[in-house]
């Protein structure tokens, strides 16, 4: 493995970073070869403009390839615009220095994008979920991945709702992968919940199924994991192996760096959602990574103004179970079992823990409020509860800590946890 990493709330130099991925690939096997590079979107922090450049740089001479796709996973395909901002270039030096580059968005939403790789088992997947699940699952993927000779995944590692950790084989399955193994590990993570499995170290049984998914891809695969420093841009660690081994180490470094802990719970949290997220779809991680230190009965507020849609892609579906806990589906399965399991997973994770009684009725164990563009006529037709952004200065909510009251600034890639 190569890799480097600071522990001390540091950050890397550019030098360094340049020249362990110069040491990474600089092995003759990588000439001649077709490479096709995985990056996240627009909703992860990371230096991909860096990344970008440094594998140009690195591979464009001696290969027969390098192109890149963005592994999309359900969200929004992205614009020239957006792409150019992603990795960081101009509309000139795309036509000019990156002219053989192809970047292509994961279209996930046509048929033709996909080929199938197998078929899991109904038997393996009651073993991979310790018995949860009893169905068998069929792997597609992006068909671009067996018309390149090795794939790189290259994005971070942040402590992740579904699968413990984010990261690695991640950038598969969901990143291009078709809707059936979303579903199922969406589904999966629902069912352990979100509260249990975020920031969970170790193979969790949702990563035990996309690894499981990601080794029926026969082409070659290598992964720059990154550790991206809290607030900056800038990179903590990196780690070069096979996807397993390289975000194995990520993860760990991650729990040192993206996991703050706090001595006692709070009864009401502010969470600020960048610019980056927009849409509760992806906004939604400001619950997900407060929830483990709200008060029994305390709130999450997601103050995001900007935001005006529930999910861009998931729309029509949210509106039509809305958001509720894990229990309310579990029990009333005849009446769900026929709606996108991940979309169900997605409303599971943004409402928290609680229970559900058929005479009793359904009990969040806290409260989550929109402070968005969404108006509250359509915040109670998806159960949750509305607050005009209006009303909120963030200046009042800061160093109220004493108080019970949490402001987080930039919420959505740090998982907060009580101290034990």
């Amino acid at each position: 493995m190569y890799s480097l990493a600071v522990t001390n709330n540091g950050t890397l130099a550019d030098e360094e970073v340049c020249q362990l991925v110069h040491q990474a690939l600089a092995d003759s096997r990588f000439d001649g070869q077709r490479i096709l590079v995985l990056i996240p979107d627009g909703t992860r922090t990371a230096p991909i403009p860096q990344m970008f450049r440094l594998l140009h740089q690195e591979l464009n001479n001696r290969v027969a390839a390098l192109d890149f796709l963005i592994a999309l996973g359900t969200h929004n395909p992205m614009s020239e615009e957006q792409i150019n901002r992603l990795v960081g270039v101009t509309t000139e030096e795309r036509e000019t220095t990156f002219k053989g580059v192809h970047i292509f968005n994961h279209l996930w939403n046509l048929p033709e994008t996909f080929i199938s790789c197998g078929v899991i088992s109904a038997a393996e997947i009651a073993e991979i979920s310790n018995g949860m699940l009893h169905q068998e699952v069929e792997v597609r993927v992006n068909k671009l991945v067996t018309e390149y000779d090795l794939i790189i995944i290259c994005g971070p590692v942040f402590p992740h709702e579904v699968v413990g950790f984010s990261g690695g084989n991640k950038y598969f399955f969901p990143g291009i992968s078709g809707q059936e193994v979303i579903n199922l590990s969406h589904w999966l993570g629902a069912l352990i919940t979100c509260y249990e499995i975020i920031g969970t170290l170790g193979i969790t049984p949702v990563r035990r199924l996309i690894n499981r998914a990601a080794n029926m891809i026969s082409t070659p695969k290598l992964c720059l994991a990154m550790v991206v420093a809290p607030k900056t841009n800038q990179l903590a660690g990196i780690y070069i192996d096979k996807p397993e081994l390289a975000w194995e180490a990520a993860a760990k470094l991650s729990a040192k760096v993206h996991i703050k802990y706090v001595d006692r719970p709070f009864k009401q949290v502010l969470s600020v959602m960048p610019q980056m997220y927009d849409d509760i779809w992806t906004a939604a991680k400001g619950m997900y990574k407060l929830e483990p230190v709200v008060a029994d009965g305390g709130e999450v507020i997601i103050y995001a103004p900007h935001i005006t849609e529930f999910s861009y892609t998931h729309g029509e579906v949210l509106a039509e179970i809305g958001y509720h806990v894990r229990d309310y589906f579990v029990k009333q399965w005849d009446k769900f079992q026929g709606y996108p399991a991940g979309v169900l997973a997605h409303s599971t994770h943004l409402k928290g823990m609680g229970t559900f009684d058929p005479i009793e009725g359904e009990k969040a164990r806290i409260c989550v409020t929109l402070a968005t563009g969404i108006s509250p006529e359509r915040c109670a037709a998806h159960n949750l509860n509305y607050r005009d952004p209006a009303t909120i200065q963030l200046t009042e909510w800061s160093y109220r800590e004493h108080e019970g009251i949490l402001l987080v600034p930039k919420a959505g890639e740090i998982l907060y946890r009580i101290n034990k």
